[in-house]
């Protein structure tokens, strides 16, 4: 997993998200049970980790 990837993952738990690691490498992020996102394991885009950001701010996350 991807260094930068792997800090938001601790901040999305530290926040109260769920995290689970797919097979492939990809993240799911769930918030009560209920999946909000799935964040790439090795970002190819600039634009991947900008536009998991505003799904999760959507559902409550304050960086």
């Amino acid at each position: 997993m991807d260094k930068e990837v792997r800090k938001f993952v601790k901040e999305l738990e530290a926040a109260g998200f769920e995290t689970k690691r797919t097979s492939r490498g990809h993240v799911r992020v769930y918030r009560d049970g209920q999946l909000i996102t799935t964040l790439p394991g090795t970002p190819s885009s600039s634009r991947s980790l900008k536009n998991a950001m505003a799904y999760l701010r959507r559902a409550g996350f304050r960086r």
